[in-house]
């Protein structure tokens, strides 16, 4: 029979100790393990409990055994979570999703796979989100937004009504989406940002209002 509680987290980084905390005092699934690359997997254990390479995941923990979840960050503009989301899925697993009961949903929000919403998020009537995004705390999603797949929005970020936000894009801590915006794929919003206009794909923009800088602009002023 399968057991939908146990649950593995992709991950040995603070990000993932604070999934697996969030996770453990708050949600049905019992933690029982942690998987990463096999380069990342020094030393075996990750919060007192074992660290197993992904790529022999399936030899300890077979796929009709437990569930998984991926809260990696925004690595290469959330690629890397998009890759291994699904790789995890081309293995057979099945992928679990966490929002804090501390985050302000509507009961009708579809929360897809490995959707990680955390607390005091704010997820306003006709939002949507797409599969494996994550959304941290205390960020505020307005009316009839339209959140994309594989995306990342930081804390305190807000977005107006009737924004898009389109795959793979990031957004900065506290950024600000005027309503009605759209944000394209793979888009990098900095920290602070007050997006006024629609960008551009691929694209990073910072400042108040928003402008679009070169990356290695970016990378001078990290």
């Amino acid at each position: 029979m399968v057991n939908s509680e146990n649950l593995i987290i992709f991950g040995a980084s603070t990000f993932s100790s604070l999934a697996w905390y969030c996770i453990s005092h708050d949600s049905r699934y019992k933690c029982i393990g942690f998987t990463a690359d096999q380069a990342y997997c020094i030393p075996s254990e990750h919060e007192g409990l074992p660290l197993i390479p992904f790529e022999t995941l399936h030899l300890k923990f077979p796929p009709e055994s437990v569930s998984l979840i991926l809260p990696i960050g925004y690595k290469s503009m959330n690629n890397l979570r998009r890759v291994r989301y699904l790789d995890a899925i081309s293995k057979g697993y099945k992928i679990a999703n966490y929002v804090s009961s501390r985050a302000s949903i509507w009961p009708d929000l579809e929360i897809k796979d490995n959707c990680i919403i955390y607390e005091h998020s704010i997820i306003q009537p006709f939002a949507t989100i797409g599969e494996n995004t994550i959304i941290r705390s205390g960020a505020h999603i307005s009316h009839h937004c339209k959140i994309g797949s594989h995306v990342f929005i930081a804390a305190g970020a807000t977005l107006g009504g009737n924004v898009t936000i389109n795959d793979q894009a990031f957004i900065g801590l506290g950024a600000v989406i005027r309503d009605g915006i759209t944000i394209a794929e793979k888009c990098f919003i900095g920290a602070g940002a007050v997006v006024i206009k629609d960008t551009e794909p691929n694209s990073v923009y910072i400042g108040n209002p928003a402008k679009k800088i070169e990356k290695t602009a970016l990378e001078t002023t990290a």
